[in-house]
This record gives structure tokens, C-alpha cells and sequence, in this order.
């Protein structure tokens, strides 16, 4: 299926590894230009070159740092310089550290917040008014399985990406006159470098190995598996795409049937 994004300009963001970096590499695989960006300017810098390697298209890489408001202006700016418009915005973050409510101070919240809230707040109204200007505007919120179903000692995390996905819902209402599309993406445990790191955090709490963990992890699917960051870029890649175009609102799990309820 010919998705029609070929020439479509499409930013992600945090996309230097994980499922940033495949959903920007499954962009260009369908003809999109595609711009990334990172706190690691070496990072981004080999996420690009790879792409490029792979694909022949253009991509752009951008040091940025989404928790910076400054960083946010420059790096619309960069995209609108190289590429003249945007179509297509992914916002993506890192996660917050895994931890109980109780370890968990103010200043940890404010992160929290800047890091996958007000990151997602800053980058929609930058890009707003270029997406304005696009034939299929539309925007894919990166969340998490755990907006349904809350996974033990992530309250940061369950709780402020809550607000990413009330925000995403308002923005679909809000703007869908205008023919902008908001989405959010809902994926369960990856093999990502986030997922290793909270798995090798709950082997230490619970006295076992990260491959036991895994396991554990892996039986709570009915595939009895983990998600591949391909198997999540491309359901992302539908999405963001112009065949999809009536579908906005919508709040879609890539889980593998981990959540177990029915809505």
C-alpha cells in the first residue's frame, strides 16, 4: 500500500535510538523528508547518517533538548529552513526514572512534567502555524500501555502522560475543522534501551536477572513476546500518514494484547 507520504516532511523528535529513531527510519523508507533530533549531537549525528545510508533521503538531524523552550524554537526553525513546511509532527521524550511515590520529591514532578508534558505543549504550538499551512497536517503523541493500565513504580510516568493524552484528545476536538489530526500512540514494553533499563531496575528491586524479567515481561502478552521498535514505527507510520485520514482522536495500543480490558 502506497501510504503517500513521499516528499510529506515530518519531524520526530528524541529520535536518535528507540522507537523515535525506527518511526523516523520507516518515514524515509516511505519516501518522507525527515527530521530528528537529540540531546546527543554525536547520537544524532550517526541516527542520521544511518537513515540516509539506508534510504537516499533527505533527513535532517538537530541537537535539542525538548525540555528547553529555546532548543524547541530552533528546532522548528532548522526544519522550516531546510525543508520550506511541515506536515507531520511526532512528539517523542524520554521517560522519567522508575521509582515509588514515596521517593519522590517536587522537583522530580517539575521534570516529569517538563519532560513529557510541557515538551509536547512547546513543540504543537511551535509547529502549529506551519502545520497550518499543509494539504494533511497531523500530529502523533508518543505515550504509553500504561495511560490504561499503570505499571508498578512508575507513578511519573502513569501520571503525567495522563495529561499528554487529555491534551492530544482536546487538541483532535479543537482543531479538527481546521483538517489538523491528533493522535497518540500507546506502546507496551519494547525492546528499546528505556525498556532495558526499567527492566534492569525492577531485577535489582526484585533479587533477579534482567532475563527473567524479560521473560516475565514477555508472558504477559498473549504472543508471548515483547514489541519490536519496527513493529511500532510502522503502525506509527499509518497513523501519521494520509491514508489515515479520518482517524483523529483515537488513543491507539500497540501492546501485543498486554492490557487486558476490552475499551
Amino acid at each position: 500500500m502506497d501510504l503517500l507520504l513521499k516528499n510529506r516532511i515530518a519531524l520526530v523528535t528524541a529520535a536518535s535510538q528507540g522507537l523515535g529513531f525506527a518511526t523516523a527510519q520507516q518515514l524515509s523508507r516511505e519516501g518522507a523528508h525527515v527530521a530528528l533530533c537529540s540531546r546527543d549531537e554525536a547520537h544524532i549525528n550517526a541516527a542520521v547518517d544511518s537513515i540516509r545510508a539506508e534510504t537516499g533521503n533527505p533527513v535532517l538531524g538537530v541537537r535539542a533538548d525538548v525540555t528547553q523552550s529555546g532548543d524547541i524554537s530552533h528546532l522548528i526553525d532548522r526544519v522550516i529552513d531546510e525543508y520550506g513546511g511541515l506536515d507531520i509532527l511526532i512528539t517523542n521524550a524520554g521517560g522519567p526514572p522508575s521509582m515509588a511515590f514515596t521517593e519522590v520529591d517536587d522537583a522530580m514532578w517539575h521534570e516529569a512534567v517538563d519532560l513529557l508534558l510541557m515538551s509536547t505543549v512547546r513543540l504543537i504550538r511551535a509547529a502549529l502555524p506551519h502545520l497550518r499551512q499543509s494539504t494533511a497536517p497531523c500530529v502523533l503523541t508518543i505515550t504509553s500501555i500504561s495511560t490504561k493500565q499503570p505499571i508498578s513504580d512508575l507513578v511519573l510516568s502513569n501520571s503525567v502522560r495522563m495529561a499528554v493524552i487529555g491534551l492530544t484528545k482536546t487538541l483532535a476536538l479543537e482543531m479538527g475543522g481546521e483538517g489538523i489530526r491528533f493522535n497518540s500512540i500507546l506502546p507496551s514494553w519494547t525492546e528499546t534501551e528505556r525498556v532495558q533499563e526499567l527492566l534492569e531496575a525492577r531485577a535489582a528491586r526484585n533479587k533477579t536477572s534482567l532475563e527473567e524479567e524479560l521473560a516475565k515481561q514477555a508472558s504477559s502478552s498473549p504472543l508471548g513476546r515483547v514489541c519490536t521498535p519496527e513493529e511500532f514505527a510502522k503502525v506509527a507510520t499509518f497513523l501519521v500518514s494520509p491514508v489515515a485520514s479520518y482517524l483523529t482522536g483515537n488513543m491507539v495500543s500497540v501492546d501485543g494484547g498486554t492490557y487486558k480490558g476490552v475499551f
